[in-house]
């Protein structure tokens, strides 16, 4: 079955947050009921991928200005009919980062968030909802981020600035998540040395 990788990586996710848990339940329920649901012309809703960007100190996250919306947000997209969430997700950070694969460190293969949020009506789409599914990866900041035509503007923030670029509950709950991160020592040493 298609979809038993992305219902496993649901039924193994836990968070310390309700409004989350209750994203869990939902997206395991649409997920389970909707054969097709990787595909965007899925019009009550659809999965899509992100990642939340970290540095390698923790301190810092990587938002993208988003041409269609105008606001800030994380990478990621849609599916496409790809079952693969996860390549899905690091697809996506490759084309709007425009970096090369090899800059792009997956932290590990678990889902770091899940959100369910409404997408208005558009010229050619009904208002529909997207099971956003969230993994964790690194980038250095002092790479130059190219970009891509999708976004208006890419810029590093502090984790503490977050709220000025996007406070939405979920994003802000991805801060905190970040803000539990163990600090790689390692790093935090190189940049203190150099």
């Amino acid at each position: 079955m298609h979809r038993s990788i992305l219902i496993g990586l649901l039924l193994q996710h836990r968070t310390p947050f309700n409004a989350e848990a209750g994203y869990v339940a939902r997206a395991l329920r649409f997920v389970e009921q909707h054969p097709n649901c990787f595909d965007r012309d899925q019009w009550d809703g659809h999965v899509t991928g992100s990642v939340w960007v970290v540095n390698p100190t923790r301190d810092r996250v990587l938002l993208l200005h988003h041409g269609k919306h105008f606001q800030w947000f994380q990478p990621g997209g849609h599916a496409d009919s790809d079952h693969d969430i996860l390549r899905v997700a690091l697809r996506e950070t490759q084309e709007e980062t425009g970096l090369a694969p090899e800059h792009i460190r997956l932290v590990n293969r678990e889902l770091f968030d899940v959100d369910i949020h409404t997408i208005p009506a558009g010229h050619w789409r009904p208002r529909h909802r997207h099971f956003d599914m969230r993994f964790l990866v690194e980038i250095d900041d002092r790479l130059d981020i190219p970009g891509s035509h999708e976004s208006n503007a890419v810029a590093w923030v502090d984790l503490g600035d977050v709220p000025r670029y996007n406070n939405n509950l979920s994003t802000l709950r991805m801060v905190e998540k970040t803000r539990r991160l163990p600090r790689p020592e390692v790093y935090v040493a190189q940049r203190r040395a150099g």
